[in-house]
């Protein structure tokens, strides 16, 4: 048994998000957001943190780490948890984040996220994109909208993630996932294989540069439904961050293809709970309608935020309306709440 399991096992005792593993420190959990230091093990050498982490990699990827200086794979502890890492070269010698994901996948009831979110399950195609920075549980939204079809719908599902996270057994539908440099070589060439596989949906851990995001919009187009995440702050920003990766001259196009095929973008942030040891997610929920579609063809999405204010009725929710319903119903305080509000270049 690799000797860094009991440091995992620790962080999954006390239900932190992560363990950081680096030299020169002792190991540190993050919990509800906050970081505490396992104060009782003594401060990592080198030597020590490279035992750590060196014991965990396969041959092949200590050559690719060797080759890159920071390498990303999973590992399983079996019946506790799953753990997304991400071994690195800093100053001092090497580090480690290490992400854990739990073996269950919550329900978006469990999550207590808006009950509009189940209307992404009948979606039959288009683009869905979770949006906000790296630890505000993205991955954890997206799982739970797969589940949700996973129950409900006969479908074909595929997952192209680097590498896989939450583990989906079939239910309704029958699901696959393919993990980038296990089962594929790239999420482009996974992508490509995904649109000749009969799938219905495709999940896609995360959209990085435009050649993702030109495939994507290729897929929604053609009669499927795409699942993706990005990570930018505000769903105005998310568009202008897909046009403004493409050259000017075919900037207009993707216009053109978000305007008809995006169907919903979710900017989640996490805010301390007030009623137990833990957070929850305040969401700002976007979804296409004509008014929208004609301000993304336009390249007016700087009014995007008024239509979201006025739509509640079509289930859009502004991050401020989240956050204030949040406070309204005694999940969070006053204090975290003011924390949570966006910032003017958040929403701008």
């Amino acid at each position: 048994m690799p000797e860094i399991n009991k440091l995992l096992r620790t962080a999954h005792q006390y239900q932190a998000s992560d363990l950081y593993v680096t030299t020169g420190a002792r190991p540190i959990l993050r919990i509800h957001g906050g970081l505490i230091a396992i104060e009782e093990h003594p401060i990592l050498t080198r030597e020590k943190t490279e035992a750590y982490l060196l014991e965990i990699m396969s041959s092949d990827q200590k050559k690719y780490f060797e080759q890159n200086s920071d390498i990303d794979f999973a590992i399983e502890i079996k019946n506790i948890a799953r753990f997304r890492v991400n071994i690195f070269v800093q100053r001092k010698g090497i580090g480690a984040t290490f992400r854990l994901i739990p073996e269950k996948i919550k329900t978006l009831d469990e999550l207590e996220l808006p009950e509009q979110l189940k209307k992404i399950a009948h979606f039959k195609d288009g683009l869905v994109l979770t949006t906000g920075p790296a630890g505000s549980g993205k991955s954890t939204t997206l799982a739970a909208i797969l589940d949700e079809i996973n129950r409900t719908k006969q479908y074909h599902i595929v997952t192209i993630e680097d590498p896989i996270e939450f583990i989906h057994e079939n239910k309704k539908s029958i699901i696959e996932q393919r993990e980038v440099g296990a089962h594929t070589h790239s999420f482009h060439k996974a992508l490509r294989a995904g649109l000749r596989e009969d799938t219905n949906v495709i999940l896609i851990g995360e959209l990085r540069d435009p050649e993702s995001f030109s495939l994507a919009l290729s897929a929604a187009e053609t009669g499927h439904l795409i699942l993706g995440s990005i990570n930018t702050r505000g769903t105005e920003n998310t568009i202008n961050r897909i046009i403004d990766s493409f050259p000017s001259e075919q900037q207009n196009q993707i216009r053109m293809q978000l305007s008809t095929s995006m169907r919903a973008i979710m900017w989640q942030t996490l805010v301390k709970r007030k009623d137990t040891e833990g957070r929850v997610a305040a969401v700002e929920i976007l979804f296409n309608n004509k008014a929208i579609s004609n301000l993304i063809r336009k390249s007016q999405t700087h009014q995007m935020q008024s239509i979201i204010e006025t739509r509640q009725k079509e289930g859009m929710q502004t991050m401020e309306h989240a956050i204030s319903e949040l406070l309204r119903r005694g999940i969070i305080d006053e204090k975290d709440a003011m924390e949570g509000m966006p910032t003017e270049m958040e929403i701008a």
